[in-house]
């Protein structure tokens, strides 16, 4: 079957069984490798998942390790964590093959990552042969290095281990927790390790506020902060931990309180500001997370008054800034600036604020420009949103045609990126589409893809409360009681059935 470019497209995955023979899917995976199908490799991986023959099959393991790395330009690294994960890791042979490719390919970062996962559980095992598990040192250092891999059920196993522990080891593993946005059960863990007579100190603290800004509970988040006043001394010029307060207060809406923590920060005993940028590229970070872009340039140009060299975080930020505000030409200085006067390298996150600069001004010849040629460079996460930024400006000025291409281009890198289709839709249902809508929605239903349902977290009192995004009528009649007076609930993402919707002209609104 062809998808009408070349590229052969597997049949409906549900009528394959788990008795297919393993030449069919060796032919399939060569034939893929051949046209750089990533789409097919991608269902035919998740077939293999579905089923249990990629775990059975040390021959399928190692042809789609070899038929993704002849797509390595196509694809990104997370395709290669996920396939580390699920694949046999006492055999050599599948790691052999991805470290080859990685080196050809100059990933060298790519290339250590999975050589240090494939001796993880040998250096486990030399461990545990010797003794060792008992030095508290030693073991801080495997959970560290299981935290790191983002194998945390393995760092937590680990710990539970460890004879004697210290805060040392149990920060590893709150850190751990932290990078996998595991903010409930990192709380849960400090919880822990009050009952282990563990300390807290800077970094427990850091971590905290760090759980309370992912879950944006900022009643906790005081309540650590009252801890943090407690018990450091001479915290205004503990530059991270002031930087972990202002992150948390601005990430849970409370930005004067943000403000007022950085007006205070990094002044030491002398009474002279710590010349530290993550506390200047926190703050504007808050004020561009919250809105408030013209606050993000004043504060980016007292930050260079102040002798203060900007990092490549504070240009994202202030790039951004200008496109939300219009200032096309100083957008474009900046991001130009980065290089001739600070001699940073722009990544592919700065490219896109760019993109999204000028999508915003409606100059979208020059962003598919500057997509195409960027896209020969990176094509990971950031290509696909820049092609997102670009369909959601082709909606908003009227480019169908362009939006059309836009959205075929990230596809084509990401085939179940439901975004793309909610943005594609979302354009189609603007200019009154409504054939394509119908053929897009049975694409996505063909291909098992369905928008992820939004839920709101508001804390009260000692419980958490949940708002689900298209609920029924019942759910939303028993949620009533604590929703405000005549506020439409169509505020928490109520709406009537779809397809209904689509072919009316006005939106069914539920009052209470």
């Amino acid at each position: 079957m062809s998808n009408g470019e070349g590229h052969w497209i597997p049949p409906l995955m549900s009528n394959w069984h788990s008795t297919q023979k393993f030449d069919s899917i060796k032919g399939f995976l060569r034939h893929c490798s051949q046209t750089k199908n990533v789409r097919g490799i991608k269902k035919l991986h998740a077939h293999l998942l579905r089923t249990g023959l990629l775990f059975i099959s040390l021959s399928c393991q190692s042809k789609l390790i070899f038929t993704y790395t002849t797509c390595l330009h196509r694809n990104n690294s997370k395709t290669f964590t996920t396939l580390l994960n699920c694949i046999n890791s006492t055999d050599p042979l599948p790691f052999n093959m991805i470290l080859s490719d990685y080196c050809r390919s100059g990933f060298s970062f790519l290339a250590l990552q999975t050589f240090s996962f494939m001796h993880t559980n040998g250096i486990h095992a030399r461990v545990e042969k010797s003794g060792w598990l008992s030095s508290v040192f030693v073991g801080s250092a495997l959970v560290d290095m299981y935290a790191k891999l983002s194998l945390i059920n393995d760092a937590a196993m680990v710990f539970d281990e460890i004879p004697v522990k210290n805060t040392v080891c149990a920060n590893a593993l709150l850190s751990g927790y932290g990078e996998a946005k595991l903010w409930v059960e990192g709380l849960d863990f400090v919880r822990k390790m009050r009952s282990l007579n563990l300390n807290c100190d800077h970094f427990t603290l850091s971590a905290m506020l760090r759980s309370c800004a992912g879950l944006s509970a900022i009643e906790l988040g005081r309540q650590v902060h009252g801890s943090v006043i407690r018990k450091v001394s001479d915290v205004e010029a503990d530059v991270f931990l002031q930087s972990s307060l202002i992150e948390m207060y601005g990430k849970c809406g409370s930005v004067e309180k943000a403000w007022q923590v950085f007006n205070l920060a990094g002044f030491g005993y002398k009474g002279e500001r710590k010349r530290d940028v993550v506390l200047w590229t926190s703050m504007l970070a808050v004020c561009g997370r919250n809105g408030h872009f013209e606050k993000v340039i004043e504060l980016y140009k007292e930050m260079l008054r102040e002798g203060i060299r900007p990092d490549g975080v504070a240009f994202v930020t202030v790039i951004s800034a200008c496109g939300h505000t219009g200032h096309v030409k100083l957008g474009i200085k900046y991001f130009e600036s980065m290089v001739s006067d600070f001699g940073l390298e722009p990544g592919p996150e700065h490219y896109s604020c760019v993109v999204d600069l000028l999508c915003r001004a409606g100059e979208l010849e020059k962003a598919w420009k500057m997509v195409n040629e960027m896209t020969l460079k990176e094509n990971g996460s950031y290509s696909i949103s820049m092609w997102g930024a670009l369909l959601n400006a082709c909606n908003e000025f009227g480019n169908v045609e362009l939006g059309k291409l836009a959205a075929h281009k990230a596809l084509e890198m990401d085939p179940h990126n439901v975004g793309i289709y909610v943005l594609l839709s979302n354009m189609y249902a603007k200019f009154s589409m409504w054939d394509e809508i119908g053929q897009l929605r049975e694409l996505m239903k063909e291909s098992g893809l369905k928008k992820d349902v939004g839920r709101n977290f508001e804390w009260g009192g000692p419980g958490r409360y949940r708002i689900g995004s298209a609920f029924p009528d019942k759910m939303a009649l028993r949620i009533a009681y604590w929703v405000p007076s005549g506020l439409s609930l169509e505020l928490f993402g109520y709406t009537e059935n779809k397809d209904n919707f689509m072919r009316r002209k006005s939106q069914h609104t539920l009052f209470l």
